[in-house]
């Protein structure tokens, strides 16, 4: 049994999100499942470093699978790039250890979020920023940032208020850059939470705004749901990297 990784990257717009669904063929999972089974004449089940949301894109997801085929990987890659839509990109495929796994071996991941916060339009890249021109005091985001730095229980960064494994996180960087009109919220950690980093964009953008304090953060720790911020769109979202 062959154990085989693949680095992909993928604009999630129309798709609902990475995790297949019973009642959708729609998904980023399903593509790839349903074209690496073709290729292979063998049922193919893939696992990535992480589940994005619908509508989230990927600039570099890592996946792996098991499979019986001896098919070489230089004949898998160039086959695989034809039978994925344009939006699923593939950048290499190479055989790895038997005890490699895409997601429990995944010890970094670094996501971006990209903020269009003026009135001009942003026509070419629509599908991959949240607009919101309301004005924000960017020091004081970066300050409130800087308190997500470090382990902490993000509970009250979790959309899934049933979540029975544990909410703690370590957060190692987490950088805000302004690029012409655009501000990008990038971040670092060994593990996300279900909506976990478009809910902490959304709770600095309210103490940019002055709607929440800078010292505010720090109560969120543990805090129920409803005490954090709202939760911004998916599209402004991109995994950009994983690190193994």
């Amino acid at each position: 049994m062959r154990n085989i990784r693949l680095d992909i990257c993928y604009e999630g717009t129309r798709y609902r999100g990475w995790q297949r669904l019973q009642n959708s063929d729609n998904t980023i999972q399903g593509k790839l499942e349903q074209a690496l089974s073709r290729i292979l004449s063998e049922e193919i089940e893939v696992s990535a470093s992480g589940r994005t949301d619908a509508g989230t894109h990927a600039q570099l997801q890592t996946v792996s699978f098991h499979c019986e085929s001896n098919m070489p990987c230089e004949e898998i890659l160039p086959t695989l790039r034809r039978y994925l839509p344009e939006d699923i990109g593939v950048y290499s495929c190479r055989n790895v250890s038997p005890r490699f796994h895409a997601r429990l071996n995944a010890k970094e991941k670094t996501y971006c979020y990209r903020l269009w916060n003026s009135e001009e339009p942003c026509v070419f890249d629509r599908r991959f920023v949240y607009r919101d021109s309301r004005p924000v005091d960017l020091e004081k985001m970066q300050k409130a940032a800087e308190l997500f730095l470090g382990q902490h229980d993000f509970s009250a960064f979790c959309a899934n208020t049933k979540m029975k494994k544990s909410t703690v996180r370590y957060i190692s960087d987490f950088r805000i850059e302004v690029i012409g009109d655009e501000i990008r919220f990038t971040v670092t950690g060994n593990g996300f939470l279900h909506h976990m980093v478009r809910i902490m964009v959304g709770t600095l953008l309210e103490v940019g705004r002055g709607e929440r304090e800078i010292e505010s953060i720090t109560a969120l720790f543990g805090a129920p749901r409803a005490e954090a911020g709202e939760l911004v769109p998916a599209y402004g979202l991109c995994l950009m990297e994983v690190i193994y």
